[in-house]
């Protein structure tokens, strides 16, 4: 039977992310924690799986993942450009097409995740 919940450490691991990074999330609000009945952070499965992305896909290191998120939505023919602030100022554009925008219900204000991978790069809400 699969796990429902990891521990802190158990879940940074399996993000490639420290400890701190995770605890900093919570507190932001980009990872939903829940506490067990000592009053410790532990992380659901389901929030591991969505930052993660797909199940197979191949692992990448938080060096490679930037939480966004969206400003800009421009949609013109097959293509699309996608307006995200990683942090103030820092902004990633990426041209997806717009079947990608349509399938992932991409939208001014929503938070998403870029992943670079080589020279492509891959967003996921």
């Amino acid at each position: 039977m699969p796990r429902e919940y990891y521990s802190v450490s158990e879940a940074a691991k399996a993000l490639g992310i420290s400890v701190d990074t995770l605890r900093r999330w919570d507190r932001q609000g980009r990872i939903k924690a829940d506490r067990d009945q000592g009053n410790r952070r532990v992380i659901p499965a389901t929030e591991i799986d969505r930052l993660r992305g797909e199940p197979g896909s191949a692992h990448l290191s938080a060096r490679n993942r930037f939480n966004a998120i969206v400003t800009d939505v421009k949609v013109e023919g097959l293509m699309a450009q996608v307006e995200m602030v990683v942090s103030d100022p820092v902004r990633l554009v990426a041209l997806v097409t717009r079947d990608a925008i349509e399938e992932l219900g991409l939208r001014q204000g929503m938070p998403a995740t870029a992943i670079v991978k080589s020279t492509s790069v891959m967003v996921q809400h």
